[in-house]
């Protein structure tokens, strides 16, 4: 675009999007959302009274920071003494409060405890990975599950197909030897 035009940009190839540095990949959406987190827990611990470096940080005080972030949360935890309590789709409102979702907090810890180690942490201090914190996971992850009375189940892995079970399932039967499709294609090729 020409200066008259008023755009102000002064980029030189206004039809080439901007570029960070040549041969720099965009991080991943997982990368880009684990600095986020770590840039974030980092700022809590500058901002803590009295202010705590890393170094002395614990499980306590992670815990303390997902207890600070529910004040951010958009899942309706209901209390027990609420009506709407075990009821997975409550008819109306009630004055329950708003927390972070379990899985929203556990994928948070997942990934704070990798970036922990990737900034040269040591596995074995890693606050993130403290007993005290899988607890507070689990009793959060239980009372919320009671809370909309619906438990979490934990999701069932697929198990490999044999190709006794495709054999048999296409002719009815029969006495096939079992063999993963990976095994089959090792046999066939060789």
């Amino acid at each position: 675009m020409d200066p008259a035009s008023g755009s102000g940009s002064n980029d030189p190839n206004p039809d080439e999007a901007p570029s960070e540095a040549p041969g720099a990949a965009l991080p991943s959406r997982y990368e880009a959302q684990k600095r986020r987190d770590w840039n974030t827990f980092l700022q809590y611990l500058r901002n803590h009274k009295p202010p705590l470096t890393l170094a002395r940080c614990s499980g306590a005080h992670v815990i303390e920071f997902l207890r600070y972030l529910d004040q951010f949360g958009k899942t309706k935890v209901h209390l027990p003494g609420c009506p709407h309590f075990g009821c997975p789709s409550p008819p109306g409102p009630c004055a329950c409060p708003l927390k972070q979702a379990w899985g929203s907090l556990d994928a948070l810890i997942g990934r704070l405890r990798a970036a922990y180690e990737e900034s040269g942490g040591e596995p074995e201090a890693n606050p993130f990975g403290a007993r005290a914190v899988r607890i507070y996971l689990r009793e959060v992850k239980d009372g919320q599950a009671k809370a909309r009375g619906i438990p979490y189940e934990k999701k069932k892995r697929k198990r490999p197909t044999t190709v006794a079970e495709v054999e048999s399932s296409g002719r009815g039967g029969g006495s096939a030897v079992a063999t993963t499709s990976a095994q089959y294609e090792q046999i066939s090729d060789g």
